[in-house]
């Protein structure tokens, strides 16, 4: 049994911490947020991930894993410590490392022996060696410790299936025993581990996820020109993703990608690229076929419709992905901005974020039930492909709307089917 801290209890700290102590080490999962230890004590999770619940729930009984705000609690006889703390964009794209400072510091003025500091959180190449200069500084007086880089590659919706099952580990460190330790740790996981130096590490994290933004937003370009030459994109994904070197994840066409990684991710590394006197092109395009995405559909909407101002439209789903109430960088943001602007009344559900929206989105009628806000609309509009809306009472919804028109954003019904059924329908380069 090893002895570890996490600090940060979000996305990624919370799921580390749970799995961590699943595997059957000591866990001390750590937050300068007393309402959100509070809550987890009383067994209240702050976010909703598919299995967390339990999760916790059962490691804290079995008395492997515990919350704490104090530094000095969680690293009495602590071995490893996991900085899993946010790392959101500035205004330029910029990481903001405020928070991983405050870790760094308090780790350092906290220990009270040896030490191996792990970088979970997704930051800017050259964090590791300055985290290292933090810790020197601010420790009172000289302790032995390394720092590791070891960043996640969770999806929010699957992140336990993820940390349990990953396609490989990634370790970076100066010192290769510190690193060989981090490695054992993980060895259960039974996944390939690549050991490489600091920097290597942090840019294998920027990399692979500028790579899954870039396929989303080719899959958009292609998707606008399948509609010009009379192509259906889902299918052209499909042959597509049997060729091996391209896959099949990642190519679904639709009103592009949001959440708390590729947004701030593809902008860092902008960022970085621009610091060091490179011009990032592909990664500007990839962002600005992104955004483009959401006016374009809301016009596209506006063209079934007959125009939008005084039309009542509703949006099915609202998170930035199915399962999951994260709500940050969602195109229903933008999307819901654009038909307010456009004059449109707006109607919104989501089976998991509706409260998380509700402080985010303002200005529209929130229902607990697709039928009871379909009823009255002049048209809806699917902008989550929560596994809940393919199995809609699609009969149903036609009686309920004024008139039978669907615009989707996610590709998740059969145009043909649509037809059939007596429905206006478009999607996403069909």
């Amino acid at each position: 049994m090893k002895q570890i801290c996490v600090v940060g209890v979000g996305y990624v700290g919370l799921v580390t911490g749970a799995c961590f102590a699943d595997l059957g080490n000591k866990v001390s999962a750590l937050d300068v947020n007393e309402k959100r230890i509070e809550n987890l004590k009383k067994g209240i999770m702050p976010i909703y991930e598919p299995g967390l619940d339990e999760l916790v729930k059962r490691n804290v009984k079995a008395g492997r894993l515990s919350f704490t705000t104090s530094y000095a609690e969680a690293l009495k006889d602590a071995e490893y410590a996991f900085i899993a703390v946010g790392t959101p964009s500035a205004n330029n794209g910029e990481a903001d490392l405020q928070y991983v400072e405050a870790a760094a510091k308090s780790i350092a003025t906290n220990m009270s022996a040896p030490l191996i500091i792990i970088n979970k959180s997704t930051v800017p190449i050259g964090t590791g060696d300055w985290v290292a200069d933090i810790v020197t500084k601010a420790q009172p007086k000289p302790i032995p410790f390394s720092v590791v880089s070891c960043p996640e590659f969770l999806r929010e919706g699957a992140a336990i299936g993820d940390f349990m099952n990953p396609h490989r580990t990634v370790i970076g460190s100066l010192h290769r025993d510190a690193a060989e330790k981090v490695a054992h740790l993980h060895l259960p996981l039974r996944a390939p581990i690549v050991i490489t130096d600091l920097r290597t590490a942090e840019m294998i994290k920027y990399a692979s996820n500028a790579f899954l933004a870039t396929k989303i937003s080719f899959m958009n370009e292609l998707a606008d020109l399948c509609e010009r030459v009379g192509a259906d994109v889902k299918e052209v994904a499909a042959g597509m993703g049997y060729d091996k070197r391209i896959g099949p994840s990642f190519l679904d066409a639709g009103l592009g990608w949001g959440g708390s990684c590729f947004p701030k991710d593809v902008k860092a590394l902008a960022f970085m690229a621009e610091e060091k006197g490179l011009e990032p092109r592909i990664l500007n395009s990839v962002m600005n076929v992104n955004y483009d995405r959401r006016p374009e559909a809301v016009k596209r909407l506006g063209e079934m419709v007959g125009g939008l101002k005084g039309k009542t439209i509703g949006v099915l789903g609202l998170a930035f992905k199915p399962n999951t109430d994260d709500m940050r960088e969602a195109p229903s943001i933008d999307i819901v901005d654009e038909l307010k602007k456009a004059g449109a009344k707006v109607r919104a559900y989501d089976p998991v974020a509706m409260e998380v929206a509700r402080g985010i989105i303002n200005g529209i009628e929130y229902y607990d039930d697709a039928y009871k806000m379909a009823e009255g609309c002049d048209a809806l509009m699917v902008v989550t492909e929560w596994n809940e809306f393919k199995q809609l009472d699609l009969d149903q919804i036609k009686s309920l709307l004024n008139k039978p028109i669907i615009f989707d954003g996610r590709n998740i019904y059969d145009p043909a089917v649509m037809k059939e059924l007596g429905f206006t329908y478009r999607g996403i380069g069909r």
